[in-house]
């Protein structure tokens, strides 16, 4: 497999849409365990505003995720 091949494979950009349900469910699972520990370190050092750009990468993220899949 060639890099190129690689990474089409990778994102998801390849002519016709996989579904891979394993990749979805860790995808899911370590975003959302991202979210809420990215949110807590960010309580934690007082960065608040920092909180609303994890939740829009996240809703982001989750969003592709379903429209790159049949």
């Amino acid at each position: 497999m060639s890099p190129k091949d690689w990474l089409l494979y990778v994102t998801n950009n390849l002519p016709s849409s996989r579904h891979e349900v394993e990749f979805d469910i860790a995808f899911f699972i370590i975003n959302t365990v991202a979210v809420f520990v990215g949110s807590i370190y960010f309580i934690y050092i007082q960065e608040w505003q920092w909180i609303p750009f994890l939740v829009i990468e996240y809703t982001w993220a989750i969003d592709t995720m379903r429209h790159n899949r049949p």
